[in-house]
C-alpha cells in the first residue's frame, strides 16, 4: 500500500483523528481537512489518490466538492460519507462520481473494504472515470426509504443504472417496492422526459397480452377494426416497464426475446419491422432461475433481462427501517385525505415491528391509510392497528409469521400452495398475500397443478 495517499474531510474533530489514526495503521499516507476550503488546498499541495469526503461541510456542500473534483484532469477516488444519508442524496453522489457512498456511523470494515477497492480499481485503470454528465431533477413523492445497507446499495445501483440503457431485472416479494425502483430509474435519466409505461404481464388475458406489447394492424384478429400501437410504441425512447415477467406466456417469450436480441419487432398481423427504442426493465416475484430449471422460462430471455438486476429484501429482514416509512408513509397519507396524523404511538409501533408484513410495504401503506380514516386526533392508537391487522389476515401474529415462511418451505410449489390455501381456509386474498403472487397468477398456478377450487371460497 505504499505510495497510496488518503485525504479525509470532516468538520468532527474525533472522526478525522479515528480515521487518521486507522488508515495510518494500514500503511496509508494520511493528511485531514476540516473544511471545503482546506479541501481544495490539500487535494493541490497533498495530491491524494483517494478522498473520503463528508457530505455536510461547514462551508461547502460536499456534494459540490465532489463536482468540482471530477472536473480535474486526474481526479481521485471519492467516498462519500454522511450522518444524513437518504436516496436523493445517495443517487446524486453516485450519478457526480462517488467511487462509494458509505453511511454514519462508519463501519471501519465497510470502509477499509471500499479503499481496497479503490486502489485495486486504481491500479488497473490507471486514472479514475470521468463524472456523468447530468443531475437528477426531484423524485421525492415514490421516494424509496430506508438506512439499512441492503437499500444504500438499491440507491447506489439506481444512481449508477440511471446513466446506461441496460436492461435491468427488478426481483423482490410482492409489495417491496419494484416499480418504485423502476420509475427511479428512469426518472433520475437522462430520457426522463420520455414515457414510462408499465404493464402488469399476469393482469392480461393471454391471447391479448401480444397485441397490448406489439400492437396490431387492423384485421389482424377478429375485433381488430383499427391498427392500435402496443407499448412498445407508446414508450417511445422512455422505458417499459413488464411487471411480472415471469407470468408471460412461454410461446410468446420467444418473440420477447427477438424485441431484446434484436430491438425490432412487429405488430400482430404486420410484416414491418418496428425499432425498439425504449428502455425495457422487468420486474419478477418468483425465483426465475428455478423457472428456468423447471422448463417454465426460458433461459436466453432470462439472461437478456438480468443484464443487471436489483434484489429488494421485504420489509421483515429491513425492520430498522420500519419508522422511518412510517413517517414517510403518514406524510403522503396526510397529503392524499388532507390530514394532520403525526404518528402512531409506542404499541403501535412495537405491533407494527413485530408484525412480518407478508405484503410488505404495500400492505404496511394499506394498513395506516385505513387507520387514518377511523383516527380521531392525530395520534394512531395501537387498538386500532392491532383490530385492522386482526380483520386483515384473519390470523394471529403468530401464523401469520408462520404463513409469510410457507412459499419459503423445501417444498414444491404445489404442496406450498395447497398448505396456503389450507391454512387461510381458502381465502383467495389472504393466500395471494402469503404467497406473494397476484391472484390472476393464483388461479393460473391451481390450473396447471390441477388444483380444484372449493365452493364457497372467499376472495374478500
Amino acid at each position: 500500500m505504499a505510495g497510496e495517499r488518503i485525504l479525509i474531510v470532516d468538520d468532527e474533530a474525533s472522526s478525522l483523528e479515528l480515521l487518521e489514526g486507522y488508515l495510518k495503521e494500514k500503511g496509508f499516507e494520511v493528511a485531514c481537512a476540516v473544511n471545503g476550503k482546506e479541501c481544495m488546498l490539500r487535494v493541490s499541495d497533498f495530491v491524494p489518490d483517494i478522498i473520503i469526503l463528508d457530505v455536510r461541510l461547514p462551508d461547502q456542500d460536499g456534494l459540490d466538492i465532489l463536482k468540482n473534483l471530477q472536473r480535474r484532469e486526474h481526479p481521485p477516488y471519492v467516498i462519500m460519507v454522511t450522518a444524513f444519508h437518504d436516496m436523493a442524496t445517495t443517487i446524486k453522489a453516485m450519478r457526480r462520481g462517488a467511487f462509494e457512498y458509505i453511511p454514519k456511523p462508519i463501519d471501519v470494515d465497510e470502509l477499509e473494504g471500499a479503499v481496497l477497492r479503490a486502489v485495486k480499481v486504481s491500479k488497473a485503470r490507471g486514472s479514475p472515470p470521468g463524472p456523468p454528465s447530468r443531475t437528477p431533477g426531484d423524485f421525492s413523492r415514490d421516494e424509496l426509504i430506508g438506512k439499512t445497507r441492503e437499500m444504500n446499495e438499491i440507491f447506489k445501483a439506481i444512481g449508477i443504472l440511471s446513466e446506461n440503457r441496460v436492461t435491468v431485472l427488478i426481483e423482490g416479494e410482492t409489495g417491496t417496492g419494484k416499480e418504485l425502483v423502476a420509475r427511479a430509474i428512469h426518472f433520475h435519466g437522462s430520457h426522463r422526459d420520455e414515457p414510462f409505461v408499465a404493464i402488469n404481464c399476469s393482469a392480461i388475458v393471454e391471447n391479448l397480452l401480444e397485441s397490448e406489447l406489439f400492437g396490431h394492424e387492423k384485421g389482424a384478429f377478429t375485433g381488430a377494426v383499427a391498427t392500435r400501437k402496443g407499448l412498445f410504441e407508446t414508450a417511445k425512447h422512455g422505458t417499459i416497464f413488464l411487471d411480472e415477467v415471469a407470468e408471460i406466456p412461454f410461446e410468446l417469450q420467444a418473440k420477447l426475446l427477438r424485441v431484446l436480441q434484436e430491438k425490432e419487432f412487429h405488430r400482430v398481423g404486420g410484416e414491418r419491422s418496428l425499432r425498439l427504442n425504449a428502455r425495457v426493465i422487468a420486474a419478477t416475484n418468483r425465483d426465475l432461475p428455478a423457472m428456468v430449471r423447471a422448463g417454465q422460462f426460458r433461459e436466453d430471455v432470462y439472461y437478456r433481462l438480468s443484464v443487471a438486476s436489483i434484489r429488494i429484501p421485504p420489509l421483515r429482514d429491513r425492520k430498522l427501517d420500519i419508522s422511518l416509512i412510517v413517517q414517510h408513509l403518514l406524510a403522503k397519507i396526510n397529503a392524499d385525505l388532507h390530514g394532520r396524523l403525526e404518528g402512531v404511538d409506542a404499541a403501535a409501533m412495537k405491533r407494527i415491528m413485530d408484525y412480518p408484513w407478508p405484503g410488505n410495504v404495500r400492505e404496511l401503506e394499506n394498513i395506516l391509510t385505513k387507520a387514518a380514516l377511523i383516527t380521531k386526533g392525530n395520534i394512531i392508537l395501537d387498538d386500532t392497528v392491532a383490530s385492522l391487522l386482526h380483520s386483515e389476515t384473519g390470523v394471529s401474529r403468530n401464523e401469520g409469521s408462520e404463513l409469510s415462511r410457507v412459499s419459503q418451505a423445501p417444498e414444491s410449489e404445489k404442496e406450498g400452495i395447497l398448505r396456503v390455501l389450507n391454512e387461510v381456509h381458502w381465502h383467495y386474498g389472504h393466500a395471494c398475500e402469503a404467497l406473494g403472487i397476484s391472484r390472476p397468477t393464483l388461479r393460473k398456478r391451481m390450473k396447471v397443478y390441477g388444483i380444484p377450487s372449493k365452493s364457497g371460497w372467499r376472495s374478500s
